[in-house]
């Protein structure tokens, strides 16, 4: 994760002169960012964690013959022809319950009772149902109706064999995939380490969720949102907090530690936006400065080869930047893909979309569901402080920075908010 490209000039109180693309970033970022080293985890607590290893099978599932019916083993020629009017006599010889095998062999002529899951004793090739069956006395049935060799018998292997490959490096696990594995006797995989994330909300203005509010104060609630979109991208909030507009808080706080600084506020060009020139001094700066609207005044750079993102202090500024560079990153740490996790659709636009050429666009838009045809309505792409506007939007289409708008009757790609 060293970053190789020369640190911009501060550009504070001057403007950016300049501002990198963004599939320049999203590719130098790609390049110095590779998963954290595995640690083991006990599959019990594995759900959502990235494989770090291929696994197979260390047993047979089923390791033995077992019954998928209640009824009773038998041998199923015994069965042959019978019916209502044309019953067999079968003698029965005992029980075979889950966990509780019958230990002798069953012969011509014979039925064990058996329950669903339990093994098949030496002798049955078969299990017959209750349904094909009479009860005569205590020790005998009448069977009324036919089985063939193998019916309602789980044979070994059936579910999965001895060696069977179960899943390669890089898989996410879901819940059944740990019944899988606890199935399979596998108690505790290797999986790759979530990162640890610090966010930093600076600004003298802040006040915590919940606080009381005093004059021209407003409330943090980006590092509410943030912390949510971390735990969805597998990272580990190790700490938050506000950090008043002042360089040594600010390094101070930068420096804790984490695999993964999120700054907040104090990004841009003002006269106290301090947090870019901190981490150009403590470590690098490799953008400051992108072209894309939402978030142009994102900082991306690395200190202790620790990535450091610099997000706007408006919210949906800081919501965009996180989605493209700082999510994508953490979900990149954990061994996941760095591919959005949202759902996604092709739909037509109802309006036309206005964009300028040589920018990215965050477009919050709304899918109309009036009609049979559902189409998609653009809402905002200006506003990065009307956090509002995320909720009252269905999803954001992403314009491309060569594309001079989009017209009406398009088909474009919504990305859904969850």
């Amino acid at each position: 994760m060293t970053p190789g490209r020369p640190q911009p000039e501060d550009p504070r109180m001057r403007g950016f002169r300049s501002r990198a693309d963004v599939s320049e970033v999203l590719e130098y970022l790609e390049q110095r960012i590779a998963a954290l080293p595995a640690e083991p985890c006990a599959v019990k607590h594995a759900l959502g964690r990235v494989l770090a290893q291929s696994l197979t099978s260390p047993i047979s599932v089923p390791s033995f013959d077992r019954s998928a019916m209640d009824g009773y083993a038998v041998v199923a020629e015994d069965t042959f022809g019978t019916t209502e009017y044309s019953p067999a006599t079968l003698t029965v010889v005992g029980r075979s319950l889950p966990g509780r095998a019958f230990t002798g062999t069953v012969l011509r002529g014979q039925a064990v009772r058996i329950m669903t899951g339990a093994p098949l004793p030496a002798g049955a090739d078969a299990v017959l149902e209750v349904e094909r069956t009479r009860s005569t006395d205590d020790d005998s049935i009448a069977a009324v109706g036919p089985v063939t060799p193998g019916k309602h018998v789980g044979l070994v292997g059936e579910d999965v064999s001895r060696g069977t490959a179960l899943f390669t490096a890089g898989h996410r696990l879901r819940a059944q995939d740990l019944g899988l594995l606890a199935a399979t006797t596998i108690a505790e995989v290797n999986v790759y380490r979530r990162p640890t994330v610090t966010i930093i909300a600076t600004g003298h203005e802040l006040v915590p969720p919940g606080g009381t509010l005093k004059e021209h104060q407003i409330v943090d609630s980006n590092t509410p949102m943030l912390a949510a979109l971390i735990a969805r991208d597998d990272g580990v909030l190790s700490s938050s907090g506000i950090v008043d507009d002042d360089r040594d808080s600010i390094r101070h706080a930068i420096m804790q530690p984490a695999d993964v600084v999120i700054v907040t506020g104090g990004s841009s060009v003002g006269e106290e936006d301090y947090a870019p020139e901190i981490v150009r001094e403590i470590g690098k700066i490799a953008f400051h400065g992108i072209a894309m609207r939402p978030s142009s005044p994102t900082g991306i750079g690395f200190v202790d080869n620790r990535p450091v993102f610099l997000l706007p202090g408006n919210p949906v500024s800081a919501l965009c930047a996180y989605e493209f560079f700082a999510g994508p990153t953490l979900r990149a740490l954990s061994g996941r893909s760095r591919a959005w996790p949202h759902r996604r659709a092709l739909l037509p636009l109802a309006k036309k979309i206005t964009s300028t050429a040589g920018r990215v666009d965050y477009v919050r838009v709304a899918i109309d569901g009036t009609s049979d045809a559902p189409s998609v309505l653009p809402l905002m792409v200006s506003g990065a402080s009307i956090l509002s506007s995320t909720t009252r939007a269905d999803g954001v289409v992403i314009v491309p920075r060569d594309d001079e708008g989009v017209p009406a009757g398009t088909l474009v790609e919504v990305f859904f908010y969850e």
